[in-house]
């Protein structure tokens, strides 16, 4: 069994106690008629010293002692590395719109000459995608298996082979395009893409609990179906998903973004800066106006989100209320739904942590 354990330090310390309550228990009762398994964390950013409100299923005795206590940030490491890129556009050592190639000129890719370091953030580059490789019988694609025969290089292996669509078209998901902005970033700071993020992010927030695999023996496991998931070697993911960390870690890069402690104002404004015609995808994340059960306008909403096996993970940051939501699912099946529907598990998770008056 699965046991629900509150602790919590309300993100409204400045409303009256009875809105505190209200708010604590309507999001309670979200969590638990939804039947979600996993961590829930709420921030306020506008200042630090409140805290947050946590909401766990914490795990018992019968689920062994390599259940860890970080979680896998999955394809949020998309977002981190996107972070890591445009503090290098402030410091003048990448210009989004010069082609891959001017960084990475080993870049063996049909498309090095002519996809860009923004196309690479948009998911536009027309690259080939791991998750297409060939799959076993439990179907896990061959890229991230130990067996797999191919290179992993990014500049010179599976991900510079035969492109899979044109240059900044219509997006198309793919790990490899992290994966590539990982040699990019070493190339340009001379660090690799992990001990950049440990330097540039981590370390100035002063975080105890994030690293890149490999360094965590033990991460959260899943259920799938409630079967135990698959052994998972998450290094083979890269820049594209290879970050753990704590909720903690997640809410403070979250409202150190909100503050301005980690990009200036016109990078942040360009990294958020989303585009209608491509699902509102910015640079790393999405970006989107979407109205929220007891706000009386529509709430921003940057949006991003992973899922590796059995773990999915949402990242929820709203700035102009200044607050931040991270959820980690460990059981399979679940569904967060999608905001703009206005229903389903997100929207009144949302609602509930934005909203209450």
């Amino acid at each position: 069994m699965l046991r629900l354990a509150l602790t919590c330090t309300l993100v409204a310390v400045a409303a009256p106690a009875s809105a505190q309550d209200l708010a604590h228990k309507t999001l309670a009762s979200v969590i638990e008629e939804s039947g979600f398994e996993g961590d829930i964390s709420i921030a306020n950013g506008s200042d630090p010293a409140q805290g947050f409100v946590q909401y766990g299923l914490m795990p018992e005795a019968y689920r062994g002692g390599d259940d860890g206590l970080t979680w896998r940030w999955a394809s949020v490491t998309k977002q981190m590395v996107a972070i890591l890129v445009m503090q290098q556009v402030e410091r003048g050592a990448i210009d989004l719109d010069m082609p891959v190639s001017t960084y990475l000129p080993g870049f063996a890719s049909a498309n090095a000459g002519t996809a860009t370091v923004r196309n690479l953030l948009q998911h536009r580059a027309g690259l080939p995608n791991p998750d297409a490789s060939e799959v076993d019988a439990s179907g896990w694609p061959a890229f991230y298996r130990g067996d797999f025969t191919g290179s992993r290089d990014p500049v010179t292996g599976y991900c510079a082979g035969p492109v899979k669509g044109e240059v900044g078209g219509d997006w198309s998901y793919n790990n490899c395009d992290y994966m590539v902005l990982g040699a990019v970033l070493e190339k340009v700071t001379g660090l690799s893409w992990d001990a950049l993020f440990m330097r540039d992010i981590a370390e100035p927030l002063g975080l105890e609990f994030v690293g890149a695999y490999p360094g965590e023996e033990h991460t959260r496991w899943g259920l799938i179906d409630g079967q135990r998931e698959i052994e998972i070697d998450l290094a083979n993911y890269g820049a594209s998903a290879g970050l753990y960390g704590s909720l903690e870690d997640l809410l403070a890069i979250d409202t150190a973004l909100m503050r301005g402690d980690l990009l200036g104002e016109d990078a942040l404004a360009e990294m958020w800066e989303s585009d209608p015609a491509l699902g509102y995808m910015a640079l790393g994340q999405w970006v989107f106006e979407a109205p929220l059960k007891g706000c009386e306008d529509p709430v921003r909403i940057v949006e991003r989100r992973g899922e590796i096996g059995a773990v999915q993970v949402r990242n929820f940051i709203l700035p102009e209320k200044q607050i931040a939501v991270v959820a980690f699912s460990q059981a399979k099946p679940f569904d967060f739904g999608e905001l703009w529907t206005g229903n389903g598990f997100s929207f009144d998770l949302l609602s509930s942590a934005a909203c209450q008056s």
